[in-house]
């Protein structure tokens, strides 16, 4: 596996080595050791499944206690996937990163705990799979706005974003409750 770093300290871009012939493909997703070796040694205890529609943008989700690292990738379409570092003892502390994953491409992308993470479909529809390295805790879930003009990520979005209510009531990065390093 390749890994690729980004300008958040701790997230990657990571390249699975992939098999192909006439039948089709093969590549390993997931496989612990070969993550440790790369120095990615988290306990993943959930898998999640998402399927969303064009322009479907959710995010920037986080926990303030309960804090999740995650290991996504898509099986189906294209996504912009998104992490923002919210570890005020970061050097990257408020920037972000975003990298392009699809099922064609095959990328994965680690974000660490202490980063909020969102993403917007590009394609028709997109099925996201990702691990989570804590338990979903709605109480400790928290939401910053998408379009935070002191975040100003750059969302490759042509209209208006398709969101949820939960996430169109995000809050200002400056007024986040965020949490504790």
């Amino acid at each position: 596996m390749k890994i690729t770093t980004v300008d958040i300290p701790g997230a990657a871009i990571l390249e699975p080595r992939v098999f192909s012939d006439e039948r089709g493909f093969f590549f390993e997703s997931y496989n612990s050791s070969v993550l440790a070796g790369l120095g990615i040694e988290d306990n993943f205890v959930q898998d999640n499944h998402s399927l969303s529609c064009r322009r479907v943008l959710r995010g920037l989700h986080y926990q303030v206690k309960n804090c999740q690292a995650k290991l996504l990738r898509v099986v189906r379409g294209e996504i912009f996937d998104v992490a923002v570092d919210l570890r005020r003892s970061s050097p990257a502390f408020g920037r972000w990163s975003g990298v392009r994953l699809s099922a064609a491409n095959k990328l994965q992308f680690y974000i660490p705990a202490g980063l909020a993470h969102g993403f917007l479909v590009l394609s028709d529809e997109a099925e996201v799979l990702y691990k989570a390295s804590d338990f979903y805790a709605p109480q400790h879930e928290r939401c910053i706005l998408w379009n935070d003009p002191d975040l100003a990520i750059e969302w490759p979005l042509e209209g208006a974003p398709v969101l949820s209510e939960k996430d169109a009531r995000g809050a200002a990065f400056k007024l986040a409750d965020l949490p504790l390093d």
